[in-house]
């Protein structure tokens, strides 16, 4: 058998013992539950829960379209959070990395324990002592040692914290991209006047009242 099959069927395995073990896990303790827990039935419980819809009357109505509305641009916009995440793991070590004051190369010449990890967190496969300028900090490295080359400890430090300071501004510029965005959804649908609980229809209705142009409107418009 090989390698990649044989580590699929490993995934496989792994993912049915992980959904066996929680139905499992589930049944045993509603079953647990059965016969555990206390017989106490009381109108209390029948109740609604908090921010739920009063029981009164026919249960066959149209709830107002408003509460939709708002719950589904709460929604659009609340899962926006989630993409916080990622950029907030590789902004704040970028900037920890940037700092010049952290060590990121040993007394060996190798990187030390904590950068590697960092860089290995980050995506890199194989961290190690940066051995050429990269062309985005090469004028830079010029004129603060007059050299193209990396050839001290020195040198290869600050191509790693000028490196990380790089990654720290186009992560604010990919922030700065996405909140540009979200604003400009979040003022399309406050323009039309989906965030307005209740909305104005005079104008919309006015319009309904006067009807389609008539014949003397649309000849007079034709001679102007």
């Amino acid at each position: 058998m090989s390698g990649g099959m044989a580590s699929a069927l490993n995934i496989v395995a792994y993912l049915s013992l992980f959904a066996g073990v929680g139905v499992v896990f589930l049944f045993v303790n509603l079953l647990v539950g059965r016969f555990v827990r206390p017989s106490d039935p009381h109108e209390e419980k029948l109740e609604i829960y908090e921010c739920g819809e009063p029981t009164i009357g026919s249960s066959f109505v149209q709830f107002d379209l408003r509460f939709y509305v708002v719950a589904l641009l709460f929604i659009i916009f609340d899962v926006e959070v989630a993409f916080f995440f990622p950029w907030a793991t590789v902004f704040g070590k970028a900037t920890n990395l940037m700092n010049d004051s952290v060590e990121v190369i040993a007394d060996d010449g190798g990187l030390t324990p904590a950068a590697a990890g960092v860089m290995a967190e980050l995506g890199v496969s194989q961290p190690t002592v940066p051995r050429t300028v990269p062309a985005s900090l090469r004028r830079e490295f010029m004129a603060e040692f007059n050299s193209e080359e990396v050839a001290s400890a020195d040198q290869a430090a600050f191509v790693v914290h000028r490196g990380f300071r790089q990654l720290a501004l186009s992560a604010l510029i990919d922030i700065a991209v996405f909140f540009a965005v979200l604003m400009v959804g979040f003022f399309y649908v406050w323009r039309r006047g989906d965030l307005d609980w209740v909305r104005a229809l005079g104008r919309e209705k006015a319009v309904q009242r006067r009807g389609p142009p008539s014949g003397a409107d649309t000849a007079q418009a034709v001679s102007v």
